[in-house]
């Protein structure tokens, strides 16, 4: 379908649900809002669930979930975040009542056909759907007025330009490269453009003097030393046009104590050992395989499987 049929389809499915009688806000348009995918396991706890299909079969399973359709199932580890989610849309609803700039929440599983209507009706019971992330070996208390999102800098937000040199190179060499590029914008990373569109979004708050309530806040936490290497990320940032509003510098400290005291809904890193650290201590951590970190474990080369000859 070309763009113009595109958007007359739209149209007219608006103008359908225009004129249904409902209290349900309509669904935001998929070309401007702000796409999350999430799966039902980290959406909702089903390990039990998930036993019964290991040690019983398949089939099992499926009566399992049918005979207990209408008993919602447990929340999971991405239930917060995604909580966080549908309540900055509703104070967007409230501030831009026509506003299609909105987060449109997926919900994806490869379960059984007949598993849905659990799913579904488990969604309903909330109100909303999910994400993919790792479990927390521990709860922490999250906030429920506003969306707490933290990333790691390098191989995150950034390229791995600048964790290239330091694993080949060495630090030394990595804090002069930094310095000589310090007006050198960094190459952006994975996840640049969610950070942007939730600045876009923060920014529809602002404009309406809503700065200090905003219900989004972002953070930068990287292994980086603000005195030597902080000054090309936050340069970096400038020279894009977005804004974080916390970049906490830890010169290579453990981030899970921090992420611990700020306690985000979701925080992204590129390394598992930075994952592992904050989960430990109770942070919903999701981690972006990106980059030459992919191949260490703690700066450490993780040994090859040999090649046969």
């Amino acid at each position: 379908m070309n763009d113009n049929g595109e958007e007359k389809a739209w149209v007219e499915a608006k103008a359908v649900f225009d004129n249904l009688k409902t209290k349900k806000p309509r669904p935001p348009k998929p070309r401007y809002a702000v796409t999350i995918a999430v799966s039902s396991r980290t959406l909702f706890d089903m390990v039990a669930e998930r036993k019964i299909f290991e040690e019983e079969g398949l089939e099992k399973y499926v009566q399992y979930q049918q005979k207990n359709e209408d008993e919602p199932l447990k929340a999971g580890a991405a239930f917060p975040f995604v909580k966080a989610l549908m309540i900055v849309n509703s104070r967007l609803r409230e501030l831009y009542p026509e506003s299609e700039e909105l987060f449109d929440i997926v919900l994806m599983t490869n379960n059984h056909a007949q598993v849905g209507v659990r799913l579904i009706n488990s969604i309903n019971h909330y109100g909303i759907a999910a994400a993919t992330m790792f479990n927390p070996d521990m709860k922490n208390q999250l906030s429920d007025t506003q969306l707490k999102v933290a990333f790691d800098g390098d191989a995150v937000l950034f390229s791995d330009e600048s964790e290239i040199i330091v694993k080949k190179h060495g630090l030394d060499t990595f804090f002069e490269h930094e310095k000589e590029f310090e007006n050198k914008p960094l190459a952006q990373g994975p996840l640049k453009c969610f950070l942007e569109a939730l600045g876009k979004l923060q920014k529809k708050f602002y404009v309406k003097n809503e700065r200090i309530t905003c219900p989004i806040r972002t953070y930068l936490v990287t292994a980086r030393s603000a005195a030597s290497s902080g000054a090309r990320v936050l340069k970096t940032l400038r020279s894009w046009g977005l804004e974080i509003d916390e970049a906490l510098f830890l010169a290579g400290a453990p981030k899970g104590p921090l992420l611990q005291k700020i306690q985000p809904h979701i925080f992204f890193d590129d390394q598992m050992f930075h994952i592992e650290g904050a989960k430990e201590l109770g942070t919903i951590s999701a981690h972006v395989p990106y980059g030459i970190g992919q191949k260490y474990h703690k700066s450490k080369l993780i040994e090859q499987p040999a090649k046969d000859k």
